[in-house]
């Protein structure tokens, strides 16, 4: 140990020089602002600025384009830095992510230990010490000890089931307490289960800026609140005014049939699915409560999981989600301009509608299609083709937007994501379902005389003969869906514009 305890309490003000990785995920894009507004200096390290081309703080903090896998542009952007925040996991990218995480992590340590970085804060994952760790906790406890053994002081927090608007872990209780009034499930949904506000983990994250002199070490962290996971579903389907959930625990623990069909009634995709519910095969409950005598408490208090619940709705309803775990998505190539198709095989579905609406309403629309607010045309077409890309793999449907009406690029809608806005003009979706062949949706909106021209392209570049006989199989479908879609968007504005137009106080 270096010094007591006292000796090192966090204390507000000193500022820092901190670089956040993992700044487009859940979690790093929530720290972010927060860091700035507690007075420190901020740099983001992301691999494709166009992800964090949309939030509030991009011009009060420095961006750094490059990947942990580069040692020497890392070590660069570390050079002057006093506080590494490690927030990234690979889980979402599927078979080998323990290995690459760990690669990442040395890769990291060893950079900062060149630069001369003071401190690196991780997040890891709370877990006993003498049970068997699934894949994705063992990787984590991996991430953590890469830090501590290494030169520079680490500070690595041990978290349960994060609860906030937006986090995976709430979307996937959310989503089975909403669905199953009466779920069979495997043994595991009585495990003793710690969890922990969003809120709270950001201000111990917060705190470790701050903490002086020398830490290395684990800190487990949670609200103190300790509960079965069906326990969990249940305080949710009270605070969401459900009626009670009936949980059966079945004597089997059964994590990959769990995981499949956590991935089918939820909006988690299968390769998250599966990792998350085998987390929760043992007990996860804080060991220690150390953490009290660096960090104080937040402001009145840990926050109780109920209390946790009731937040993330009242943001949800209130449309003020600031991340969602699905926003930290793998990337993809990006849709070539039109003059770059020569080469492409490109199947075209192009429509356009002329009205008189306003196009500042068109636009409107637009900028809000998917989630509750669906899809204009056939909504049961719709959802058996987001059942489908659940049943293989796919995201489905259920992912939902993170605002009602309001979106940013690098943001998922349902299965797409979006990829350009040109706001008031265009918006560009790329679709993440699976297919035979890369996919875009492209809704515009421009003056046309008095009125507006609305504009929707559906554009696939098939992958070899089954990509062709794909989109020859959709045809049908999209003979309904799309000419249906483009004369509802219309109409919808039409509707919103004559709703504005009311004199106030009007009533029919």
């Amino acid at each position: 140990m270096h010094g007591t305890p006292q000796d090192r309490t966090s204390k507000p003000g000193s500022p820092r020089t901190v670089l956040v990785t993992g700044a487009t995920g859940y979690i790093g894009g929530r720290l972010v602002p927060r860091l700035l507004e507690a007075g420190h200096e901020v740099k983001v390290l992301v691999r494709t600025p166009a992800k964090i081309a949309g939030v509030p703080w991009l011009d009060q903090v420095e961006v750094v384009q490059s990947s942990l896998d580069d040692g020497e542009a890392l070590r660069e952007a570390l050079t002057g830095v006093d506080v590494l925040y490690y927030l990234v996991h690979s889980m979402a990218a599927g078979a080998g992510f323990e290995s690459k995480e760990k690669a990442m992590a040395e890769t990291a340590a060893t950079a900062a230990a060149a630069a001369g970085v003071g401190r690196i804060v991780y997040l890891g994952g709370l877990h006993p010490s003498d049970a068997e760790l699934s894949t994705h906790m063992r990787s984590r406890e991996a991430v953590g000890k890469v830090f501590l053994e290494s030169p520079v002081d680490a500070v690595v927090f041990q978290a349960g089931v994060v609860i906030g608007s937006g986090s995976a872990s709430f979307e996937m209780i959310r989503h089975l307490a909403e669905t199953l009034p009466v779920m069979p499930a495997p043994s595991w949904v009585r495990n003793r289960i710690e969890a922990i506000a969003v809120r709270d983990v950001l201000h111990y994250l917060l705190g470790a800026a701050s903490l002086d002199g020398r830490i290395d070490r684990t800190f487990d962290i949670g609200s103190r609140q300790v509960l079965s996971y069906a326990g969990m579903m249940n305080e949710y389907a009270a605070e969401a005014g459900l009626p009670r959930r009936w949980v059966l625990a079945l004597p089997v623990p059964a994590p990959k049939l769990a995981g499949l069909w956590v991935a089918l009634v939820t909006p988690i995709p299968l390769s998250m699915s599966l990792p998350l519910v085998e987390s929760l095969q043992t007990d996860a409950v804080s060991r220690e409560h150390d953490i009290d005598s660096f960090i104080p408490l937040p402001e009145g208090g840990l926050t109780p999981y109920r209390r946790a619940v009731a937040l993330a709705l009242g943001k949800e309803r209130d449309g003020q989600v600031e991340t969602a775990w699905s926003s930290a998505g793998a990337d993809a190539d990006p849709l070539p301009s039109d003059p770059d198709w020569a080469g492409h095989r490109v199947y075209l579905d192009e429509r356009t509608y002329t009205s008189t609406v306003d196009p500042e309403h068109v636009w409107t629309i637009i900028e809000g299609i998917g989630g509750r607010n669906g899809w204009y045309s056939l909504p049961l077409a719709w959802r058996v083709r987001g059942w489908l890309d659940k049943l293989t793999g796919g995201a489905g449907l259920l992912r939902g937007r993170r605002h009602p009406h309001l979106l940013a690029e690098g943001e998922v809608v349902d299965w797409w994501r979006a990829e350009r806005i040109d706001r008031g003009r265009l918006l560009r979706l790329r679709a993440e379902m699976r297919a035979p062949g890369r996919a875009w949706l492209e809704l515009s909106v421009e003056p046309d005389g008095s009125g507006s021209r609305y504009r929707q392209r559906a554009i696939f570049f098939p992958k070899g003969l089954s990509g062709r006989l794909y989109w020859l199989a959709v045809l049908p479908f999209h003979s309904l869906i799309f000419p249906a879609m483009s004369r509802n968007i219309t109409a919808a504005a039409r509707d919103l514009q004559a709703l504005e137009s009311k004199p106030a106080g009007h009533t029919p």
